[in-house]
């Protein structure tokens, strides 16, 4: 339902009538009454009220000041409670309007900000939910908490994370001296093998020069190893 923009539209088409005042002060004020800001504030609060009891405010995503406006009365009506009235209000004219208008709730009263331009447009509108003394206290004191809560956190962290530097080293050592000692009995490993292959190399030796003697005086060899021929090369 769009006929609340057009109320509002109407509204704001109100702000340019000016009441019985002088050329001066409708100057000085845009030509917007203190009569006709009140009387806006208290449609436009109205309104807004309507539109979120009736579920309505999707119906305004299209307009970015009017959505936020609604969707800031929606959540400040969690701590507000339900309207009641609108009491009072007091207007400023600095580079604008300023609409600043008490309204009451069921659990919490509140006021409502409009800001306005000179041509009487709407710029934003915000509601503030007023906490008394001790809730505000109590708010101060939770936040402290918390804050005091995620330093006291982050200390903790920072201990255990430096404490865990010293099993960091150790583990590494630990790692360094295993490798290095795998390393030593791999090198063991290869030296035994090579003095083994080198063993081995030197025995087949003697075997061979062992087999090429018998052959030479006609003997059998004791290692098995025979020699078939033996070409002697003149030189």
């Amino acid at each position: 339902m769009k006929k609340w923009l057009l109320v509002l539209g109407i509204i704001t088409c109100m702000l340019g009538l000016t009441a019985c005042k002088t050329e001066e002060e409708v100057k000085d004020h845009y030509g917007i009454t203190e009569e006709a800001a009140g009387t806006f504030a208290q449609n436009f609060i109205e309104s807004m009220d309507k539109v979120v009891l009736n579920n309505e405010v999707e119906q305004y995503k299209d307009d970015e000041i009017i959505y936020a406006a609604l969707n800031n009365y929606m959540t400040a009506l969690e701590d507000m409670g339900s309207l009641q009235s609108v009491d009072d209000y007091t207007v400023t004219y600095d580079d604008g309007v300023i609409i600043n208008a008490k309204i009451s709730g069921s659990l919490r009263r509140a006021t409502v900000e409009l800001i306005l331009d000179k041509q009487g447009s709407l710029l934003s509108a915000s509601t503030n939910v007023t906490y008394s003394f001790g809730e505000m206290m109590t708010k101060a004191g939770l936040n402290t908490l918390m804050g005091l809560g995620t330093v006291f956190v982050v200390l903790i962290l920072i201990i255990l994370l430096i404490s865990s530097f010293s099993l960091i080293s150790k583990i590494q050592n630990s790692t360094a001296k295993k490798t290095e000692e795998e390393t030593v009995v791999a090198d063991r490993v290869v030296e035994q093998i090579m003095e083994r292959e080198e063993k081995e190399d030197d025995l087949e030796l003697v075997a061979v020069i062992a087999a090429a003697v018998a052959a030479y005086e006609g003997t059998a060899s004791a290692d098995g190893y025979i020699v078939r021929s033996i070409k002697r090369r003149n030189r």
